[in-house]
């Protein structure tokens, strides 16, 4: 409604930039916790960098022939968000979404909020904002129209794309409309009306396609690796192979002979903790990919190894195992556990102990920015889930103001958590820095630079004691983690898993257990800890779903009806009863604890996969649930095990409550695709190190799962649609439980307990 009649889309976005504020801080997700605790009234939304904005001045326009263009704020990766937040505005507006066009937003958190797309916030905190922006346009165009034929604004109603003067009929189109109701005031409070449930044309249906979805089938749509521009040079790095290495000395005589080859240029090594920095190496500069390849072959390198070269997973696997076995920090304590321990019989006493190797994000798409200054100003294309990072990063790079770095966000060929950390546009500004001014340097990573070099899914032993008594009721509960901790992102020599990681599936466990004690370890990291699809929901709810399974095998009693009971009735609990003072940073009164949901979505998977039914010789039902960013999900995997040892995954049946479900369609596309990414961490792929090196290095030995070892089906089940309720999150709440439930699935069909990742062959 800022365009009017004459307001392009390079208009609008060359208007869009402006001064911001750091998504994530070098402080991350830890600064984001500690200012939930420290601001005790900040939750969700507020607690970020940006907040929100609601103004549809900001987010909408409309041209003189009634085309709508409407702005998404938020990089796309898969989950749809490009289409679920616009497809809100054009709801509420009464919007025809055949007349939407949907464009990006550079990144810019002071005009448009919170840009970050970690952490499955999306929906959650802009579904409201996004109502309003649509709500508040649809009554300027209304209070427009009423002044344009001087009737009451009650006599007027918004209806797809044009406004109705109800007693006469009288109509006007929303491009005649757009130059005066962009003068409106903006309604606020309790001037806004939002529309009821009943009349919703997109919100919770499923008619709406992805607006990327055609150029993305014809192989038209722009992702980072497709950025052209004139002029145009290719960069790739040599890094160090160990973590906190760096350059000895480099003979770069064989790479500069190399035809195509431009430049060698030195990245500066990682100083301190890691955080977003460039690992540091050398990088070579050419015509095209290829050369740039060429020439990085053809560098003679001496590499001084660091402080890390002699890590080895093997020997680090008995180094958390040794910790997860004696008393750690303590997170959660209640009642007295180790009183409970020491006073069973050992046939009420089980312990069991559980492995999750270092796991890559391994997106489709590796990392990849274009970086071009000019003058006292830079401009970087790039796909990248947090652009404030982004433009941060390359302004103290290129001792830049911030609002002179104008970051174009380009869809994203898989994120996970990778391209939240903007160490490769920083190591692209570097490399522009070095050749001639308005330079647009294309900086790539391989296929095997992302493997070797990615920011890794924290490894984890997590240890499990339970007492149980003869009646099958559990009357303890250890859970002792050791796995190094993503504050070693931002601190050196941090040690330990903080409240957030250990308030994911670990402490907030809402069982009726009299004697509760949580620990963690303090273990150190010899790797760059990052982030990774649902974090440390993976091996905390791997250790607990499967040691249930356990328990209620000891109790001989059926798993689904041992982990209802073991929940009990339905009830809401308060997070911090639970010892979780982190909540995902929402409100623990909005976000209460729903055991009454957790129920409703074991019992929709166990429905849905014909739970309890007859199965042949050598199948098996597997079962495990999980809470996690605000939603309840609950997996049921079926397996095949033949004589062999080989699994065949036959059926996956997965059910989740995420409150309302505003775009159904893209919930079951995150539904299907969390279960492909928890089978393939369950069943493939695995980091290891030896001598401080990875010693993968492509999809031929970090495997992902094929498309032959795919179950056969996937049911998707969504429950309680219950629009009263906040929205949860919806990218990572369906991996954490597939794991476990194919590891109970595989004990179901052989009677061999998995208790270490990934499974590959049952022996």
């Amino acid at each position: 409604m800022t365009a009017a009649a004459h307001f392009s889309r390079r208009a609008f976005l060359q208007g869009s930039l402006g001064a911001l504020t750091l998504a994530v801080t070098a402080k991350g997700w830890i600064t984001t916790a500690a200012a939930a605790q420290a601001e005790a009234r900040k939750y969700g939304a507020d607690s970020m960098p940006g907040g929100t904005v609601d103004d549809p001045l900001v987010f909408v326009s409309i041209a003189a022939d009634g085309a709508v263009t409407i702005v998404a704020h938020r990089a796309e990766m898969g989950t749809g968000v490009r289409t679920s937040l616009p497809m809100v505005v054009a709801d509420e507006m009464e919007a025809r979404w055949e007349r939407v066009q949907v464009i990006q937003a550079p990144a810019d958190e002071a005009r448009y909020g919170n840009q970050n797309v970690d952490g499955s916030r999306s929906v959650r905190h802009f579904l409201m904002p996004m109502r309003r922006v649509g709500a508040a346009a649809r009554q300027m165009l209304e209070a427009a129209a009423a002044a344009r034929w001087s009737v009451p604004v009650g006599e007027v109603k918004a209806e797809q794309h044009e406004v109705v003067h109800l007693p006469t009929g009288r109509r006007l189109s929303y491009g005649d409309l757009a130059v005066d109701a962009a003068k409106q005031p903006v309604p606020t409070g309790d001037a806004l009306k939002l529309k009821a449930r009943s009349e919703f044309r997109y919100i919770g249906k499923e008619q709406v396609r992805l607006v990327d979805l055609e150029a993305i089938g014809k192989g038209q749509a722009t992702y980072g690796m497709d950025m052209r521009l004139p002029g145009m040079v290719y960069a790739v790095v040599a890094r160090p192979p160990v973590v906190g290495g760096r350059v000895r000395r480099v003979n770069s005589a064989k790479a500069l002979a190399v035809p195509g080859v431009l430049k060698v240029v030195e990245i500066p090594a990682m100083q301190g903790a890691p955080a977003f920095q460039p690992l540091g190496g050398v990088a070579v500069v050419a015509r095209n990919t290829w050369a740039a390849r060429q020439g990085r072959d053809a560098l003679q390198i001496d590499w001084d190894d660091g402080p890390n070269a002699a890590y080895d997973s093997a020997a680090y696997r008995q180094t958390l195992q040794a910790a997860a076995r004696a008393p750690g920090k303590t997170m959660r304590n209640q009642g007295d556990a180790a009183q409970a321990w020491a006073k069973a019989p050992d046939a009420q006493r089980l312990a069991a102990e559980y492995y999750v190797p270092h796991l890559a994000h391994a997106s489709m798409e590796p990392p990849v920015a274009t970086v071009q200054i000019k003058g006292n100003g830079a401009e970087v294309w790039t796909s990248i889930q947090n652009p404030i990072a982004a433009r941060d990063a390359v302004a103290a790079r290129l001792k830049l103001e911030p609002a002179n770095v104008k970051v174009n966000v380009l869809l994203l060929g898989g994120g996970f958590g990778r391209k939240s950390k903007p160490d490769f546009v920083d190591e692209a500004a570097i490399i522009a820095r070095a050749m001639p001014e308005g330079t647009p340097v294309k900086l790539v990573w391989t296929r095997e630079d992302d493997i070797r070099h990615d920011y890794l899914h924290t490894v984890s032993v997590e240890r499990l004691e339970a007492v149980i008594d003869p009646q099958g009721q559990v009357q303890s509960w250890l859970h002792r983690s050791a796995a190094p901790t993503i504050a070693s992102l931002f601190a050196e020599g941090a040690k330990g898993q903080q409240m957030f990681e250990s308030a994911m599936s670990a402490i907030n466990m809402p069982y009726r257990i009299p004697n509760v004690r949580v620990e963690t370890a303090e273990v150190e990291a010899h790797a760059r800890i990052g982030w990774f699809r649902s974090v440390a929901n993976i091996p905390h709810a791997f250790a607990a779903q499967c040691f249930i399974d356990e328990l209620a095998h000891r109790a001989s009693k059926d798993p689904q009806a041992f982990a209802l009971d073991l929940i009990g009735p339905a009830r809401q609990i308060d997070p911090g009863a639970l010892a979780d003072t982190w909540n995902y940073t929402e409100s623990p009164e909005r976000y209460p604890y729903d055991t009454g949901r957790l129920r409703g979505v074991i019992e929709a998977a166990c429905k849905g996969a014909g739970w309890g039914r007859t199965l042949p010789k050598g199948h098996g039902l597997g079962l495990a649930f999980c809470y996690s960013f605000m939603s309840y999900t609950a997996t049921v995997v079926e397996v095949a095990v033949d004589d062999k040892g080989e699994v065949r995954v036959l059926a996956v049946d997965m059910a989740m409550d995420c409150g309302p479900q505003i775009n159904p369609e893209r919930i079951r596309a995150q539904m299907e695709g969390g279960a492909i990414m928890g089978l393939s961490l369950a069943l493939t792929s695995e980091i290891t190190f030896e001598k401080g090196r990875v010693t993968q290095s492509n999809f031929h030995d970090y495997e992902v799962l094929r498309h032959n070892a795919s179950p056969r089906v996937i049911r998707t089940h969504l429950v309680n649609d219950d629009h009263a309720l906040p929205p949860g999150g919806v990218g990572e709440p369906p991996v954490p439980p597939v794991a476990p439930a194919l590891c109970n699935a595989i004990f179901a069909a052989t009677g061999k307990r998995i208790r270490s990742l990934p499974v590959r062959k049952v022996a």
